[in-house]
């Protein structure tokens, strides 16, 4: 029995795949939310692909945001998923139960906590099974999703929100992690499909290459790349 009574609001944030954004979403949401005057922590429970004295993404994401607590909770070297680089380099995995304790305990002293995961929803954090979705469950949290811009993405994105809703976990929103410039055809046309896929709204869109701009630049932006249900401006173009 859980008895930790939690103050702040967690909001987990995953993905449809690795390399699409999260971080910087990660630190977009948190940007916004010091905006608006709320004390923010990045949790990541599992880092991979990094030697010690790397700055990893919760690191990133503090640094684009500004001052939010950053915690990580372990790291392996190797770019795999949290369960294979954990067994390969002969390091304890984080548990789902890890990860949600620690979240509690950042929301004690934070308005917001953002837990990012590493590669997909489903993606093993041990041996025994354990995902960024039993963590979610544990807290109660809804996932932010986020996900790519072109072709492809509404069947990624609805099976991430079908695996959702398989375990009674709520789609907090769906957001474009890396959106080019230039938006083609399937792009425009997922700005529409993409809610339906999801079952939830879409709530905003990164430019591609925001993580490369000075953290003032990131901050003073940052609003206008989120819906206001993640605290900024931003309205889907397609209505």
């Amino acid at each position: 029995m859980r008895s930790v009574v939690i103050s702040g609001e967690i909001l987990v944030v995953s993905g449809t795949g690795t390399e699409i954004g999260k971080t910087v979403v990660t630190a977009a949401v948190a940007a916004a939310a010091l905006a608006a005057g709320r004390s923010v922590a990045v949790l990541k429970p599992a880092q991979t692909g990094l030697a010690p004295g790397e700055p990893g993404d919760a690191a990133t994401a503090a640094r684009l945001a500004g001052p939010v607590t950053a915690r990580e909770l372990a790291r392996y070297p190797e770019p795999l998923a949290p369960a294979t680089a954990a067994r390969r380099a002969g390091l304890p995995p984080v548990r789902p139960a890890e990860a949600a304790k620690a979240a509690e305990e950042l929301a004690h002293d934070h308005d917001l906590v953002l837990v990012e995961g590493a590669g997909g929803l489903l993606v093993r954090f041990d041996d025994m099974g354990g995902t960024l979705a039993d963590t979610a469950a544990l807290l109660g949290a809804p996932v932010l999703v986020v996900v790519t811009a072109g072709l492809g993405t509404l069947n990624a994105t609805a099976l991430t929100a079908e695996a959702l809703r398989t375990r009674g976990l709520r789609c907090r929103g769906v957001v474009v992690g890396s959106s080019p410039a230039v938006l083609d055809l399937a792009a425009r046309c997922n700005l529409t499909d993409l809610p339906l896929a999801a079952g939830a709204p879409l709530a905003g869109a990164v430019p591609a290459g925001a993580g490369a701009l000075a953290p003032a630049d990131f901050r003073a932006r940052a609003t206008h790349w989120l819906s206001p249900a993640l605290g900024g401006h931003w309205r889907n173009p397609a209505g």
